[in-house]
């Protein structure tokens, strides 16, 4: 799998391919060489794929769209080695899916866990879409206990966490939503956390919407958008809630549990941006009131009693100080 830090999106379609060795060179070279993978067209239809990956540290987020089709992984396959588990989220038309001697059937929106190890038919009889995580045997084996046990068992569409991940996925598409290795590894960390909810709900039952795993994970999630975005000033309790899924007052809600309200995180972390704005060296020439505004600030008297509350000092005194080391450093 991906290294820790790696970040790429590889897209491929057959409308990329020449039209009359579309078939022939989709299932040989991407199919059969890249994915590992046989796939024959059913009925003699027009054999259609497009496949957007994104590659994250620990976890491949891939994104499907196909005519209808057969997908294999033979046994002449399973010499690569790859002991990979990929959860996937039908989003639209019908699947059945087929390894270790069981047969699961995904309507829309319902979920299940496949191994790279197994040998695994994959039957779409109508044209559909899905979306799909990769995570390394081991990484998940952390996570989930006894995560053998939930391969090939279907999570249902009303299953909550579902939702959740595929809601927390889609924006990840987006490469502004990922600019710094640290977002990115934020965000496979939240990946896996899902998508072990999700195993957790295979295996027992429980849905976990009523346990703590659920809400710890929204707020993650919460604070992950919060801080990434908290330089925008019509970030709001409303917005991020919508983001998420949740109502304005299940959001707060959240962040009570930790002693701590939303307005007090986006404050800390407006005031923690300002702060390094304040201490860069190639920033020394902008004013305060540019830095508090670039911050997420819109009123520079808030912005000022605020800081100095929090750091004991004035942005001023921040910036000066920092400016009185490199003198005397130089």
């Amino acid at each position: 799998m991906n290294a820790d830090g790696c970040f790429s999106t590889v897209r491929i379609s057959t409308a990329d391919l020449p039209e009359k060795d579309r078939a022939e060179m989709w299932r040989d070279h991407y199919c059969r060489m890249v994915m590992k993978l046989d796939i024959e067209a059913v009925n003699g239809a027009p054999l259609e794929f497009s496949i957007l990956t994104r590659t994250l540290p620990g976890v491949n987020i891939v994104s499907t769209a196909t005519s209808h089709n057969r997908v294999t992984r033979t046994r002449e396959s399973l010499a690569d080695g790859n002991c990979d588990l990929m959860l996937i989220i039908n989003q639209s038309g019908l699947v059945a899916a087929r390894a270790r001697g069981r047969d699961v059937v995904l309507r829309e929106g319902d979920a299940v866990l496949m191994s790279a190890s197994d040998v695994t038919v994959f039957d779409r009889p109508s044209h559909g879409s899905s979306l799909s995580f990769r995570i390394p045997r081991s990484l998940l084996a952390s996570l989930v206990a006894d995560v053998d046990d939930a391969v090939m068992r279907l999570i249902p569409q009303n299953t909550e966490v579902l939702k959740l991940l595929a809601g927390y996925a889609a924006p990840l598409f987006d490469d502004a939503a990922l600019v710094t290795p640290e977002f990115r590894r934020t965000a496979a960390n939240h990946l896996h956390d899902l998508v072990a909810l999700a195993l957790g709900t295979a295996s027992d039952g429980n849905g976990l919407s009523n346990g703590r795993a659920a809400p710890a994970a929204r707020l993650r999630m919460a604070k992950a958008h919060i801080i990434a975005n908290s330089h925008r000033r019509d970030l709001s309790v409303g917005s991020v809630a919508a983001h998420l899924g949740l109502t304005p007052r299940n959001l707060q809600r959240l962040f009570e549990g930790e002693d701590t309200t939303f307005s007090e995180f986006l404050l800390a972390q407006r005031l923690s941006r300002a702060h390094r704005m304040l201490t860069e060296p190639r920033l020394a020439q902008s004013a305060v009131g540019a830095i508090a505004y670039d911050a997420g600030f819109g009123d520079l008297s808030y912005f000022n009693r605020s800081f100095k509350r929090r750091y004991g000092a004035t942005p001023r005194d921040i910036r000066n100080m920092q400016q009185d080391v490199g003198t005397s450093v130089a």
